[in-house]
């Protein structure tokens, strides 16, 4: 229950169980309704006196800023929409942009779709609420782009690049990584190269396979093996058993990403009975935390995620501020994690 304000300066609602305001903290304070206002605003300006007083006064009336009405005045509900996709879904992304848009003083709403080209059902979701942006970690069509372009609600793209329509995107470079992997793998003598990728529907794992095939056939190298995966550690196992049933068997197993990778080292060893990485090497891509176990060590590419998505954050809210600022495309390297997953030269 409630409790009321009182002669002693006890937190509650005022007399009557009216909501305290930011005006009830400037008349306790001494201060002006404006002074109130930016002490609760990130990014304002106040002297720590008055911040002081203010704070107290806050407490002592059990004041909370409204941060629906604070957005009715400042036009921003500090409030961005992240769209992910549940296949392959990676928990540490959540978890970073959580901690970093939280840094900002910005709220996620985070949308996931099952499959990347589901995107309808999320995009008319989102005009129901009031966002200042929008990061998509997954492939948006062209209309629904033009539409959030229309409503003047910015998007920006992570792992996720266009070559037919101008967007916002900050991605690893997927073609690097996959070079870096087969440079090693040819190097230490694999020639029976094989490769799980992830759905069709998927352009990073397009971006990875490609990659990585065009690398092999610069090297000479025969071409590869494919079986596709869903980005899952069944489906890593499923595709592993397919490769196994090839006519020639690989040497090395290139995946798309780490889950795949650590079933497929968990199929060979477990139903092939062959070692990881003596009989058959296993990569993969990402530097996803079960990658780096005691029981795999992953040889993988790990992205930045910490500096892409804060370089993403930076993109979204310079347009907020900005709408009329040009498009813009970062890439940054990864880094090679090197484990014993793989023989290496």
């Amino acid at each position: 229950m409630a409790r009321r304000a009182t002669t002693d300066g006890k937190a509650g609602t005022r007399g009557g169980g009216r909501t305290v305001t930011s005006y009830d903290v400037a008349q306790r304070a001494g201060v002006s309704q404006s002074a109130v206002s930016r002490c609760f605003t990130t990014g304002t300006s106040v002297s720590p006196q008055t911040r002081e007083r203010i704070m107290k006064a806050a407490a002592a009336l059990g004041y909370q800023p409204n941060a629906i009405a604070r957005s009715l005045t400042t036009k921003r509900s500090n409030l961005v929409a992240v769209v992910v996709a549940n296949l392959g879904f990676n928990p540490e992304l959540t978890a970073t942009l959580s901690r970093l848009f939280a840094s900002r003083d910005l709220n996620l709403l985070l949308f996931t779709l099952d499959h990347e080209e589901d995107a309808d059902r999320v995009v008319n979701q989102l005009w129901q609420y009031r966002v200042d942006g929008v990061l998509s970690a997954t492939h948006l069509p062209r209309g629904h782009i033009e539409q959030l372009a229309k409503r003047r609600v910015p998007v920006v793209f992570l792992n996720r690049v266009y070559d037919d329509i101008a967007v916002n995107s900050v991605c690893c470079d997927q073609v690097e990584g996959e070079r870096w992997l087969v440079d090693r793998l040819w190097a230490a003598g694999h020639r029976r190269f094989a490769i799980v990728s992830g759905p069709d529907s998927s352009l990073v794992s397009r971006q990875r396979v490609s990659g990585a095939r065009d690398r092999i056939a610069a090297l000479g190298g025969d071409e590869p093996a494919v079986a596709i995966g869903d980005f899952t550690y069944d489906g890593g196992r499923a595709a592993m058993r397919a490769l196994a049933a090839e006519a020639r068997r690989p040497d090395a197993v290139i995946c798309a990403n780490d889950m795949m990778a650590i079933g497929c080292i968990d199929e060979i060893r477990l139903e092939m009975k062959l070692k990881v990485p003596k009989d058959m090497s296993v990569v993969g891509f990402d530097g996803a935390a079960p990658g780096r176990w005691g029981s795999y060590a992953l040889t993988s590419v790990r992205q930045p995620v910490d500096v892409m998505i804060e370089a993403a954050i930076d993109m979204l809210t310079a347009r907020v501020d900005n709408p009329a600022m040009a498009t813009e495309k970062r890439v940054f390297s990864g880094e090679l994690q090197i484990g014993v997953s793989a023989r290496l030269g």
